[in-house]
């Protein structure tokens, strides 16, 4: 199985950048997908997650209303629209992958597949 993490950047304060995350080699249409992420010297924190069927989703407070989570089943993607953002949301993103249903866990162990990540870098 593979995920990997692309549209990551350098961005100011207030712009906008899109993640996308393409999966391979297992059945993307039957997994919950999340987005972390990871600043410098600190643990990984949840993002965002999104059901199998894109009918339920979460967010981390820290970026609800500012970010929206959504997917392509039928090109086996997933996005990370990225609004409003603030210096404090750089850090590396990751993409994650669970077989099973969502989950309301934001820890990391709940997911089976982790990609890479991309470096979103915002300058104030």
């Amino acid at each position: 199985a593979h995920v990997v993490e692309s549209g990551g950047g350098l961005v100011q304060a207030g712009g906008s950048l899109r993640l996308s995350c393409a999966a391979s080699e297992f059945s993307f249409g039957l997994f919950a997908m999340g987005w972390f992420r990871q600043a410098p010297g600190k643990e990984r924190d949840f993002v965002a997650a999104i059901s199998y069927n894109s009918g339920t989703t979460y967010y981390a407070d820290s970026v609800k209303g500012r970010f929206t989570i959504s997917r392509d089943n039928a090109n086996n993607m997933l996005y990370l629209q990225m609004d409003s953002l603030k210096p404090e949301d750089t850090a590396v993103y990751y993409c994650a992958a669970r077989r099973r249903g969502i989950t309301t866990d934001q820890g990391l162990g709940p997911y089976d597949y982790w990609g890479q990540g991309t470096q979103v870098t915002v300058s104030s």
